[in-house]
């Protein structure tokens, strides 16, 4: 690479920083959970996905090694040369079997759900097609839009007026609506009953991102239990690494819609399968997803007494019913010092910043788990609270 093009990066990174912009890895020295130890600092940890407090529990870890001991280490191929195992199979049954977005559906597992997302965009739309996004979905679902060749038509969640207007004006050949069910910034739910109507009246099918719903609302099989839906014209992602405590994503539809995605899926077709050691320990996971309710009524309990204690607070708190908690603070200089801080507190609850989310709203995005004890929530809020006093 010439100089000049190694400066231009510099002076990139450079601007990045500047603007409060840059991003850095933090290393876990310990197993996941409340608390951490992170760069040699024990904290107590408000920034996981691990809902349900599942990444480091004994019964998975069991399986987890029982898996290794039955499957080895790795798939060795993608699932249809010969990386496609037993284990695999079993989770996929179990899966379809327990989200159950319509009659008959199957599951597809994925390594990541990001990979499920650029799968299941690309394998189901084309030139010709349009896909009808919310504005706030996350990148995984934008870029397979991106890369689907299909026109592109944003809209705003809370202006549905707006997205029926754009479905009614399109002649694309095929329609769909592309959404987050929880969104990962905000926490909160889209409206997923209007939508399955919009995509009913207007011969569409809808993609629902349930990333952060799987395992957590609707006694654990996600925002359609919540909203009691089922439809042929859904296309259910979640992903099996945040409630579900391990690794990777899937994708649950009607048979057709799943077979299209292992016929011509791209990112499904080419990849090496996830080792079958983490589907076996999935099934074990999905079991207490599926049959420990105490879990999630903890979870709620700790995001109930978290929002009762943060109402005076300055920064404002959106109205998230689940366990994403976003206090938005404003600018990016205002969220890392807010998050420093907490840090000073012995606390990791890190800064979310633009892109990620837009200009002005940088906020503190607080996860919380069924791990978490009272005593932590406590911790958190008179922190929060002296950090307050310490501003004003």
């Amino acid at each position: 690479m010439p100089a000049t093009a190694i400066h231009d990066l510099e002076r990139s990174l450079a601007l990045r920083r500047a603007d409060g912009l840059e991003r850095r890895r933090r290393t876990l020295e310990s197993a996941q959970g409340p608390r951490i130890v992170v760069d040699g600092a024990p904290l107590l940890g408000f920034a996981s996905n691990d809902y349900l407090g599942l990444a480091g529990d004994s019964a998975i870890i069991a399986a987890l090694h029982e898996g290794v001991d039955r499957w080895g280490a790795g798939a060795g191929a993608s699932h249809l040369v010969c990386g496609h195992f037993g284990a695999h199979a079993v989770l996929e049954d179990a899966l379809a079997a327990f989200v159950a977005p319509c009659d008959g559906a199957r599951a597809l597992t994925f390594a990541t759900g990001y990979l499920a997302n650029l799968a299941l965009v690309t394998a189901l739309a084309g030139r010709g097609d349009a896909v009808f996004g919310d504005r706030r979905n996350h990148a995984c679902l934008n870029d397979g839009t991106l890369l689907s060749r299909a026109q592109f038509v944003r809209y705003r969640g809370d202006d549905l007026a707006q997205l029926e207007g754009r479905l009614a004006a399109s002649t694309a050949a095929r329609k769909i609506i592309a959404t987050d069910a929880v969104f990962s910034m905000d926490g909160d739910l889209a409206p997923l009953p209007e939508l399955v109507a919009l995509a009913e009246r207007h011969d569409a099918l809808l993609i629902v991102d349930d990333a952060h719903g799987f395992g957590v609302v609707g006694d654990g099989r996600g925002t359609l239990a919540h909203f009691g839906l089922r439809t042929e014209r859904i296309v259910y992602m979640g992903t099996l690494g945040k409630a579900a405590g391990v690794a990777g994503a899937f994708v649950a539809a009607h048979p057709a819609v799943i077979e299209t995605l292992i016929q011509t899926a791209r990112p499904y077709i080419y990849t090496t399968a996830a080792p079958p050691a983490l589907a076996h320990a999935l099934s074990a996971a999905l079991a207490i997803v599926r049959d420990d309710a105490p879990r999630r009524q903890r979870l709620m309990a700790r995001v109930a007494q978290f929002r009762a204690g943060a109402k005076a607070l300055p920064w404002a708190l959106l109205p998230s019913p689940t366990a994403i908690q976003p206090l938005v603070v404003g600018s990016n200089d205002a969220a890392l010092a807010l998050s420093d801080a907490l840090r000073a507190h012995g606390l990791l609850v890190p800064a979310i910043r633009p892109p990620t989310v837009p200009q002005g709203t940088a906020r503190l995005r607080i996860s919380l788990s069924a791990a978490h004890t009272s005593d932590d929530v406590d911790m958190l809020l008179r922190a929060l609270h002296a950090a307050a006093s310490e501003q004003a």
